[in-house]
């Protein structure tokens, strides 16, 4: 069955913002990785101690395309502890891959999952 229109407008806005609106990174998960293009983004999340005292937090997230997200040869999904790295200009950041508030370290951006945002 041929994509409908939908899809197919999901298609092409993720190849719109992997052209324009990203840098490459490299994921990693143990010895492997992969070099591919992400866009950065922010997630906030609220925390609420034992006193009520409510914290605000905001994670560093990265928006990759679901099939550039491959390692040793099968697509895969993001676990938590894997590491995107990110050069800019001469300073090279790492950031861990990570659950907030006990969900899951990552979700999909769009019905047709083209597109995961991974928190960091």
């Amino acid at each position: 069955m041929a994509p409908g229109l939908l899809e197919q407008s999901a298609d092409w806005l993720a190849q719109q913002r992997d052209q324009f609106l990203s840098s490459p990174v490299t994921y990693s998960r143990g010895n492997d990785s992969v070099v591919l293009n992400a866009t950065k983004g922010q997630t906030p999340f609220e925390q609420v101690d034992e006193h009520g005292v409510v914290t605000t937090m905001r994670s560093q997230d990265f928006l990759i395309r679901a099939s550039d997200l491959v390692l040793t040869g099968n697509q895969v999904t993001p676990e938590a502890g894997d590491k995107i790295t990110e050069t800019v200009g001469n300073v090279t950041s790492v950031y861990e891959v990570m659950s907030m508030q006990g969900g899951p370290p990552w979700r999909y951006s769009d019905p047709h999952e083209k597109t995961i945002r991974v928190h960091t």
